[in-house]
């Protein structure tokens, strides 16, 4: 009988050699992903529910709450990408993930306010300590030509739970009466199994990073300057960030036009199908395409989405809007992830991430922050941050898929 590779015959082969970008720790991670997003996406639809209604706060609190959750997790996002390069980066993990359920738990638990603020706050303090290192595991467990696939196989996974969460949250409140608090209590049980399923991540021995005695990284990790292809990639993805406000000022934008709750939720879900769908086949294009193609097209989504939701009325067309605006992360996500890992090497990928990513958080701030004040101005509603965002969103996809060999960059080898 035949022995080793001769024992396959020639397709099944070529079938394993096609799925050898498929690795175990992409697997468990997307499944951390799937299960960790559930929980947030159940939470995230009650939250100003809960804030407003069951604890009487008002809705100035909301803003307060999210902007400083999300400002935790910019700034954690860079300082664990920094010190995991010269750390095994498995512990940074696990304990993002195991600090994102303790604060659901706290928000669950909460009876004022303030405490919705710690366990939010915490909860974006570990997405800021697990996304870089899981995002460099990601990377340094695949091939660098499968990269988009890889990141794409992710974000499908991630987004999957960000189905799965809101419809959760609608069984909680039809099995629940109604009781948000109890519904919200539902997010504790995926959130602590997305914690234990990072226990089976394997991460390999990296030779050509090594701590020092006290565990900070050597010299060479810690000071050596991220190469110029990074900061132009970068600086450009973040750039266009700028205009790529809140999703939650969206589902303002569709409730103000006169859709019930459920059918906000349900909006979101059909946003959720199509970033899920979309999301694997973006970043397989990606290996073979030019990547600022790919994110362009991408972003001509992004600006038909949002200049589609500045002129249209109460209609079917805002679900359709909604699912076209579902192509703008399956085509930007984990495209500009894998785009970023080519061009700095396995000892800098914790740290470049955590650049790119801090810096995105803080682009999409501004953005909220712009959009919030021009939303009541002209017709209202929106109208006007959504039209200058589409146009603009326009000339940058033109700008992407025209010039995009000037702003590729250099891979790096491994």
């Amino acid at each position: 009988m035949p022995n080793g590779a001769d024992a396959f015959p020639p397709a099944w082969q070529a079938a394993r050699v096609r799925r050898a970008w498929l690795t175990r720790n992409l697997v468990v991670l997307t499944a951390v992903s799937l299960t960790q997003d559930a929980a947030s996406e159940l939470l995230y639809p009650l939250l100003p529910l809960f804030l407003t209604g069951v604890l009487a706060a008002p809705p100035v609190v909301l803003g307060v709450v999210e902007g400083c959750a999300e400002a935790a997790a910019g700034v954690s996002k860079y300082v664990a990408g920094r010190w995991s390069d010269g750390r095994r980066r498995t512990p940074f993990v696990t304990t993002g993930y195991g600090m994102a359920a303790l604060g659901k738990v706290i928000v669950a638990a909460s009876y004022v306010w303030p405490m919705v603020l710690v366990g939010r706050v915490v909860d974006r303090l570990g997405k800021g300590v697990r996304a870089a290192p899981r995002d460099a595991l990601i990377a340094s467990s695949t091939s660098p030509s499968d990269f988009g696939r890889a990141f794409g196989f992710h974000r499908m996974g991630d987004s999957a739970g960000a189905i799965v969460g809101p419809l959760l949250a609608l069984a909680a409140l039809a099995a629940l009466d109604g009781n948000v608090r109890a519904a919200m209590w539902w997010a504790v049980v995926p959130a602590v199994l997305s914690t234990l399923l990072t226990l089976l991540v394997v991460e390999r021995r990296r030779a050509t990073t090594q701590a020092s005695s006290d565990g900070a990284p050597t010299p060479a990790v810690a000071r050596s300057p991220l190469p110029r292809e990074f900061w132009r990639v970068c600086l450009v993805l973040v750039g266009i960030a700028v205009v790529n406000f809140p999703d939650a000022l969206l589902l303002l934008r569709v409730s103000e036009l006169g859709f019930s709750t459920t059918q906000v939720v349900l909006a979101y879900v059909v946003y959720n199908v199509v970033y899920t769908l979309g999301s694997y086949p973006a970043g397989a294009w990606s290996d073979r395409l030019p990547r600022p193609l790919v994110y362009g097209v991408g972003l001509a989504a992004f600006a038909a989405a949002y200049a589609g939701l500045a002129v249209v009325g109460h209609s079917g067309w805002v679900f359709v809007l909604l699912g076209v605006y579902g192509l703008f992360p399956a085509f930007t996500d984990g495209v500009g992830k894998a785009w970023i890992s080519t061009l700095v090497p396995d000892e800098h990928r914790g740290r470049a991430q955590g650049v790119f990513q801090s810096l995105s958080n803080g682009a999409v701030f501004l953005a909220g922050l712009w959009a919030g004040l021009t939303w009541t101005l002209g017709p209202g509603q929106g109208v006007v941050p959504l039209l200058v965002s589409g146009v603009l969103g326009l000339v940058a996809a033109v700008v992407l898929m025209v010039g995009r060999h000037r702003v590729t960059g250099r891979p790096v080898p491994g």
